[in-house]
């Protein structure tokens, strides 16, 4: 997911994946298969530079136990794929049958989702951790099923802690501050926490602070962004900035260039997503570096997490039969396990967790899921205050006030 977890993660997901860029592979016979109910045509997002081979060797065992039923994938980098789902909806023929992105609330207000229990067989949907299957609801009913997992946990350079004189990951925002002002002092072009505020996922860093002090961007009902709580975790982001204790411009610095100069030995301290792992053992594996609970303001855990989710759009022909097949292939332990383990992200289901009990990813991130704050990506009007804050958050690191932020980007909530 870009978140993740990231339209676009940004939710983007998980957002999360960071891998952005694949040519397009299009629907079989130029998405003409719409009247065939045993024909899918599946959208999906492109995690990883394996993301396509992935879903092709599931697609292909899968038609190999089901030679009746097609299915055609189309893939998307994140940053198009948002744009080739508003265009493709315009016409029946041209929306995809399945469609795996993090965002479902529009499509399911607007009636065009299939419920996940049509298009899902029981022990798929009691497989599910709950409080992904929440994420995944509204109004009792759950549109979508969630794809995989994306938090957030402190990565920091013990090296750098070394140097600095520094005996233990910070807990509460007053030790990350001190820390990082330590990390800085050392110089050579090394920074103490990397804060990124660009328009990447703005939302995911403001997020961790707002969480930590205890806020939500919704009451279950309405979106809330200037509450109190909210307003102390954004000063918290500012008060780290104006301390010097970060790299420079945090405002209009985006997360993935950060999180290479985190792995380049640059940085002391970065909230970092699952596949942060894998980029360390490809990019460099002599890194010497541990993972902790995020800080927050009292030290009481909290974290992001995100989910991309799959879900099905109703057309006149019910291609519910054949898309239930699909998913309960893909949902079988080995299959799912398989998938979640080679894109580098937390499994959803209770099978899945169980299988990659031994997995890097999951050690280092499994124990955050109970404490995990979602978006309120069920309410239709997330998208937008989304992009506000995309677009007004990260210049309160360059003299804006935060109150004066905070309510900007409420009244895209309005």
């Amino acid at each position: 997911m870009k978140r993740p977890l990231r339209g676009a993660l940004s939710a983007i997901a998980l957002a999360t994946g960071l891998a952005l860029t694949v040519s397009s592979c299009g629907f079989g016979g130029g998405k003409s298969n719409s009247d065939d109910p045993n024909t899918i045509t599946f959208l999906a997002p492109i995690y990883s530079d394996g993301t396509k081979a992935e879903w092709d060797s599931i697609i292909a065992d899968f038609e190999k136990q089901n030679p009746g039923i097609k299915v055609d994938l189309q893939m998307e980098s994140w940053k198009q794929i948002p744009d080739v789902v508003r265009t493709d909806l315009q016409s029946e023929s041209s929306t995809p049958d399945l469609l795996n992105i993090d965002a479902y609330s529009t499509y399911a207000s607007d009636g065009k989702l299939y419920p996940a229990s049509d298009i899902a067989d029981a022990p798929v949907l009691g497989d599910l951790q709950h409080s992904f299957v929440e994420n995944a609801s509204m109004n009792g009913t759950q549109w979508a099923l969630p794809l995989f997992a994306s938090t957030r946990t402190l990565f920091y350079n013990t090296d750098l802690f070394t140097k600095a004189g520094i005996g233990a990951p910070p807990k509460t925002w007053a030790e990350l501050t001190d820390d990082a002002k330590k990390i800085q002092a050392l110089g050579g072009g090394i920074s103490g926490y990397g804060l990124p505020l660009g328009q990447e996922e703005t939302q995911a860093e403001t997020s961790l602070w707002t969480f930590g002090a205890g806020g939500n961007w919704s009451d279950g009902s309405n979106l809330t962004i200037d509450t109190p709580q909210n307003l102390e975790g954004v000063q918290a982001i500012k008060a780290i900035s104006d301390a010097g204790a970060t790299q420079p411009n945090p405002g209009a610095t985006d997360r993935t260039p950060l999180i290479n100069v985190f792995i380049q030995g640059k940085i002391g301290m970065i909230e970092g997503l699952p596949p942060v792992i894998n980029m360390i053992q490809q990019k460099n594996p002599g890194l010497k570096y541990a993972t902790a609970p995020t800080p927050t303001k009292d030290g009481a855990p909290v974290t992001l997490g995100v989910a991309d989710h799959l879900m099905a759009f109703k057309k006149k022909v019910d291609k519910r039969p054949a898309i239930k097949k699909f998913l309960d292939f893909f949902y079988q332990p080995k299959n799912y396990a398989t998938f979640v383990k080679a894109e580098h992200f937390i499994p959803v289901t209770t099978s899945g967790a169980q299988a990659m009990a031994d997995d890097p990813v999951v050690k280092a991130f499994g124990a955050t899921l109970p404490v995990a704050k979602f978006y309120p990506s069920n309410n239709p009007k997330w998208a937008k205050v989304e992009g506000a804050m995309k677009q007004q958050l990260g210049t309160v690191t360059q003299g804006a006030d935060p109150a004066t932020v905070l309510k900007a980007i409420q009244q895209a909530a309005s």
